[in-house]
């Protein structure tokens, strides 16, 4: 099926997303199991259903699924010798507590009585890194590293050599050769050949004659054995929900994205504006070679906070301005160390030492800090701002207040869909919620109007008119704003001749007959309007078709499915024209932030009309097949939020560190004319700047590291201003500790936005290869360097089932590792279906680009709620269920949420009380599948419900449409899409084929 034919699908994504024929369930709902499915795993029953073991095979057989007492002085060898009939491989006395092993075969436990049926493996503590893992990532390319040979028909992985994935370069790995961290060096052994790497999504079923005959009864492993995201999440939430995260603590680890906590700013900045991939970091390159874990800092200049925490405190200094280091130019913060009776102060950052200016000059107290400390944000707080001085202007100028321009496509199909006048109607209340320093003040900013198909039409909105004037430039060749005054005007005192202007629009273009539009000659429009007025501004561009008027910037279809899956897949995410990034670097140096809304009813070529958006600092928006019955409520509220959100306009960031360690990449919308400025046209409290760090010298575990972003940018009341980040982390000389505190979380967002990146230039296979290698290459190194069994009863169980050896890791960062970075390969960027267009693609890519560590986390791994246990007398959700089919009930609702969509899954036996309360029908068969809001109930359920939709609405960058969705209907098949631990139609492997595959990897870069 393919459902770009059905413009009435709504996507997830904007556009009809893939069609799926059926969708093959592994092993769901009986005895079939598709094809491509490992033939080991048996048949899955129904939901709640046991799982049901193979024959019995001698004592094995046995011995199946029986709950045994037994010593707890036991080794573990004489257990595994015992029920397993193997040998471990290092022998260790078994805790004197309840335990869990777990294996396809059977499971026992050390308690008395009868187990629970929900009984899983316990988890460790729910927070970032050190956990439990039953298998992790295929592994990293090494010629000295191999294991078994491949089985035939195995694609091969070929060596990454460059940026964070593979080894680097004069790396050999982090196994022979290597120092061991945090482990007594092992006996070198002989390189077996090497070895090609295997296919994560071609996995294929262990031949019988490979394994011991014992053993070829065929066994299903139970999803249940697996690590799960959700019990990580609770436990997180439990354990540190309940108390504020205070930041004074350096090295400390905060809580889960998807844990709600409040911030205490005690001298590190709040994780609401830095999250780090791991907070504490090795000491020397040689050990962060060895652990491949990437060091980067995702940071969000601009982050909103919740009511109950504090906004950074503004600071002034005066016509002197913030101090600074002589040196490095490092801001005042709590890192420098006064000394001298508070004469002169050395920086943290470089060791510099400088004079204190007199005027800023405090007696020091017994303990060598300022009496006034706690009185000054710069030396207390992690968070902050500074009132910059003329010195950090432009042209050494006050800036003007900035300028917002709206661009609106008056073509044929921009009519037709009715898009022109639903922007028209709502700006006429929109514009009295311009951005604005004080609530209670009217806001600075002033406004213009442009409308365009194969001609430009400027107005003049001046409030001395009594109707707006029109002035028409054709020739789009050499673009010129025709007027300076009345085109950029208040919004208060315009209001009346902006009203008349805003009502004519849609008249005068009503009976419109051109098809065609430009688009590179409207921004110019907007970039000189903003150069005539001398000031920063965003343009807010509503567009709708291909470029292909004669003009510059002219665009060409060149949408071609037959490249996806080739070495020149990477030309369609590139743009087509150097147009638009010569265009985008005059936008950045005029400070012009340019925001598109796109309505394309086919190919638009999203890679080269976003070059523009994505290098200012702006956002993109895609509305395909646009209807106003169903997507006008999406549009409306995705233009109100950006329209009204803090930015900041001419932005300039840098980010120091101190000596050892330095920022050598940037991911995010932006552009950057050297290696340390990261410059935006406009920086909005959505977007985010991810770095990567690199070691340039050896780091102390006794002072640490520390980085300090400082973001130069023009309010939206024209006043110049500094905001300063302080984060301060540990160092480490120990592996373990490292991995102790990690984050699994901003370890995926970085590779995301690495990966999505790295398609510009590399095939797509590459890439996703790269991806797995390090992850193998990160959990083998943990494996061979921390997991010991008097560290953390971590061991290789060797167990005969399907020849795979079964890690158990103690450290959580390893339990989600492989599921998040299985959901992120089977992303639409990475692996497409048949049917995702190409400026889907696109559009993803630049979206994931600017994302925050807790929609990364969403849009990976979708939150899905059982609404059936939903008490509507308490605050608190359900508990979150895993992404599998295998996970829904016939007589459940469920909600799904993943960052751009919410859905809500109706089974057809879902009890009649449910279906009343939510939707105000009893009857299956009566509920609206079009509907895109819930019916306004007077019921405790349906308010509880819609509060909840509203809650997660709230959370997200873009407004999430809702999607009601019923088995067997079109609908279904996109929402199976998002069930991300199920094998997938486009041949993404599920979460325990993956699972298995990674441990194969590591097997194999042990051995």
């Amino acid at each position: 099926m393919n459902v770009n034919q059905q413009p009435h699908m709504a996507s997830p994504y904007g556009q009809p997303q893939p069609g799926y024929q059926g969708y093959p369930q592994p092993g769901y709902g009986g005895g079939h199991v598709p094809s491509g499915y490992p033939a080991q795993y048996a048949p899955y029953n129904g939901p709640g259903s046991a799982y049901q073991q193979g024959p019995p095979q001698g004592k094995r057989g046995e011995t199946s699924a029986k709950w045994i007492n037994f010593n707890f002085n036991m080794s573990l060898s004489s257990v595994c010798k015992i029920f397993f009939g193997v040998q471990a491989k290092s022998d260790f006395s078994l805790p004197a507590s309840s335990f869990y092993l777990s294996s396809p075969v059977f499971t026992f436990q050390a308690s008395q009585g009868p187990p629970m049926a929900s009984q899983g493996p316990p988890m460790a503590q729910a927070n970032h890194v050190p956990p439990t893992q039953h298998g992790m990532p295929p592994g990293p390319i090494n010629a000295s590293l191999s294991g078994p040979p491949p089985q035939p028909g195995m694609q091969g992985y070929p060596p990454q050599q460059n940026g964070a994935f593979g080894p680097q370069p004069g790396y050999t790995g982090p196994y022979p050769g290597q120092p061991n961290y945090g482990a007594p060096p092992a006996a070198p052994a002989a390189a077996p050949p090497a070895l090609k790497r295997l296919d994560p999504d071609s996995i294929p079923s262990p031949q019988a004659s490979d394994m011991p005959p014992v053993q070829k009864t065929r066994h299903r492993i139970d999803p249940d054995a697996i690590p799960s995201p959700i019990q990580v999440i609770e436990d997180d939430k439990a354990n540190k929900g309940s108390e504020p995260f205070t930041t004074g603590v350096r090295g400390q680890a905060p809580p889960l994205v998807t844990t709600k906590f409040q911030v205490k700013d005690q001298g590190n900045a709040s994780p609401r504006y830095i999250r780090c991939t791991a907070y504490s970091i090795p000491c020397n390159s040689d050990m962060a070679k060895q652990s491949q874990v990437p060091l980067a800092a995702v940071i969000k200049p601009l982050a909103p906070l919740p009511p109950d925490e504090t906004p950074p405190y503004l600071v002034d200094h005066g016509e002197s301005g913030p101090i600074r280091c002589n040196r490095c130019k490092a801001y005042m913060c709590p890192y420098m160390q006064f000394i001298e009776g508070g004469r002169r102060f050395q920086c943290g950052f470089c060791s510099c030492v400088t004079e204190v200016p007199p005027h800023y000059f405090q007696h020091l107290d017994h303990t060598g800090k300022r009496v006034d400390c706690y009185d000054r944000p710069e030396l207390s707080m992690g968070s902050y701002e500074f009132t910059a001085t003329v010195d950090y202007c432009k042209n050494n100028k006050i800036p003007q207040p900035p300028a917002f321009i709206f661009l609106i496509d008056v073509s044929y199909n921009a009519v037709k869909n009715g898009m022109v006048g639903i922007i028209c109607q709502e700006l006429k209340t929109l514009l009295d919620y311009l951005p604005r320093e004080n609530p209670d003040m009217e806001s600075n900013i002033r406004v213009g109007f442009v409308t365009y198909n194969k001609v430009l039409h400027f107005y003049n909105v001046k409030a001395s008119l009594a109707q707006p004037q029109m002035m028409v430039v054709s020739d789009v060749a050499d673009m010129f704003v025709p007027l300076l005054d009345g085109f950029l005007v208040n919004v208060s005192e315009s209001r009346v001749v902006i009203e008349s202007l805003l009502d004519q629009i849609p008249e005068m273009f009503a009976d419109t007959r051109e098809t065609e539009s430009v688009f590179g000659p409207v921004i110019q429009a907007g970039l000189e309007a903003l150069k005539a007025a001398d000031c920063a501004g965003k343009l807010f561009v509503f567009h709708s078709s291909l470029p292909i008027a004669e003009a510059p910037g002219k665009l060409k279809n060149r949408e071609d499915k037959k490249l996806v899956g080739t070495d020149k897949e990477k030309s369609l995410f590139q743009p087509q024209v150097s147009f638009y990034n010569t265009l985008a670097k005059e936008c950045v140096a005029q400070g012009c932030c340019v925001d598109l809304f796109l309505f394309p009813n086919q190919y638009v070529d999203v890679a080269t009309l976003g070059v523009v958006p994505t290098s200012t600092g702006g956002s993109i928006y895609k509305y395909t097949y646009f209807q106003a019955s169903s997507d006008q409520e999406r549009f409306l509220n995705d233009l109100r939020r950006d329209v009204q959100k803090q930015v900041g306009f001419d932005a300039l960031m840098r980010v120091r560190t101190s000596t050892g360690i330095r920022a050598t990449d940037f991911f995010g919308s932006f552009y950057m004319s050297n290696t340390t400025d990261v410059e935006l046209a406009g920086l909005d409290c959505d977007k985010t700047v991810t770095v990567e760090f690199r070691h340039d010298d050896k780091l102390s575990e006794e002072t640490g590291a520390l980085m300090q972003c400082a973001v130069l940018y023009t309010s939206c009341s024209g006043q110049r201003r500094l905001r300063i980040h302080n984060m301060a982390v540990n160092c480490c000389s120990q592996l373990a500790d490292l991995y102790r505190n990690c984050e699994t979380d901003t370890i995926i967002n970085f590779f995301a936005k690495y990966a999505y990146r790295s398609v510009l230039g590399s095939p797509i296979k590459n890439v996703r290869d790269s991806l797995v290698n390090q992850c193998a290459q990160i959990l083998a190194c943990y494996r061979k360097n921390c997991a010991s069994p008097s560290s953390c009863f971590c061991h290789i169980l060797q167990l005969r089932t399907f020849s795979y050896f079964f890690i158990i890791f103690s450290c959580l960062f390893f339990c989600l590792l492989p599921v998040y970075l299985n959901c992120m390969l089977k992303s639409d960027v990475l692996q497409p279906g048949a049917d995702v267009s190409l400026d889907d693609r696109a559009y993803l890519r630049q979206l994931v680009s600017t994302l925050d560590v807790s929609e990364s986390h969403v849009f990976f791994y979708p939150r899905l709620l059982p609404l059936q246990k939903l008490d509507v007398m308490s605050m608190s959700l359900p508990v979150a269920v895993r992404n599998s089919e295998e996970r829904l009930s016939r007589g459940g609702v469920y909600l799904l949420e993943n960052g751009l969509n919410i859905f809500l899954w109706v089974g057809v036996n879902a009890q009649q009380e449910l279906l009343q309360n939510i939707f105000g029908t009893p009857a299956f068969g009566q509920i609206d599948p079009n509907m895109t809001s819930l019916p306004a109930l007077d019921n405790p359920f349906s308010k509880r419900l819609r509060e909840i939709i509203e809650s997660f609405r709230a959370q997200r960058s873009r407004y999430m449409k809702l999607m009601v969705v019923k088995p067997e209907d079109k609908l279904e098949l996109i929402f199976k899409h998002f069930l991300v631990e199920d094998k997938s139609n486009n041949g993404g492997a599920s979460y325990v084929d993956f699972l298995c595959h990674m441990h194969k990897e590591i097997r194999q870069l042990l051995s």
